[in-house]
């Protein structure tokens, strides 16, 4: 059986802080492939290579992965400063519309990471350039040192909505995460809705309100031992459920609250 295709969102490096390339995580790699059920491939996330409307066409959902480099924050509507990192506008030109795309037709996203700070974005939502910086707020940053087993361990739990997407997919109204963010939602943007937070109040799941399809985004790393796993297990499963649905031309229902 054919399997669907998954478009797996890059980030530009230079190998040899010379030679440039557009790469995707084997662990987001893995994920696709081994639990999504699903043929993954790296898109560059670049308009000067791919076009929204070919992308539409070629791939039956996407994952946008986390990365380095932050969503700039001239897209909502502020100035950049210094605590707002990195940045790639040329992966901007492509999430963002991208997102706005599959919302509407009801193609399958799941947004990781910067992939859950676009998803916002993409419907005017705005984000705090540093966590940490806040009044309350605890250091969601990936430790600076230790083995990858150590800077992807489970670092804090995350309420889920009592009946709500996450909690009907996940089974559970408090889930342990792992934590490698330095940004975060600030302001939902329209029709993104918070259905997790974590202890310090901070914005961990989302879907979109009435979206036709699979709109689902997560703050956390699930593509981490993603098939063992038992909160990153069910939500790539769910979305190659969806996938699944739109390879065949099957409409996948959307996940609506209760």
């Amino acid at each position: 059986m054919k399997r669907p295709i998954v478009g797996i969102i890059s980030n530009t490096h230079l190998i040899n802080d010379q030679y440039p390339t557009h790469a995707g995580g084997t662990m987001n790699i893995e994920a696709v492939s081994d639990v999504v059920g699903a043929m993954p491939l790296v898109i560059p996330a670049d308009p000067r290579f791919v076009r929204i409307n070919e992308l539409m066409e070629t791939f039956d959902g996407f994952l946008l992965t986390g990365g380095r480099p932050n969503v700039h924050p001239e897209e909502y509507g502020e100035a950049p400063t210094e605590a707002h990192g990195q940045f790639d506008r040329n992966r901007d030109a492509i999430t963002l519309p991208l997102v706005r795309a599959c919302v509407d037709r009801g193609q399958p996203v799941l947004g990781i990471c910067r992939g859950f700070q676009e998803m916002n974005v993409a419907l005017g939502g705005t984000l705090y350039p540093e966590i940490r910086d806040l009044p309350g707020r605890m250091n969601h940053r990936m430790p600076p040192e230790g083995s990858l087993e150590e800077k992807f361990e489970l670092r804090h739990e995350v309420s889920l909505t009592l009946n709500g997407v996450f909690h009907r997919l996940l089974g559970a109204t408090k889930v342990m995460t792992n934590t490698l963010h330095g940004q975060g939602i600030k302001t939902a943007g329209s029709r993104i809705v918070i259905d997790g937070e974590a202890p310090d109040g901070t914005p961990e799941a989302l879907y979109i309100r009435d979206a036709p399809g699979f709109s689902l985004g997560v703050q956390w790393h699930p593509e981490w031992n993603a098939a063992n796993d038992p909160v990153s297990r069910p939500l790539f499963k769910a979305f190659g459920d969806a996938v699944q649905c739109w390879s065949e031309g099957r409409r996948p229902s959307s996940l609506k609250s209760a």
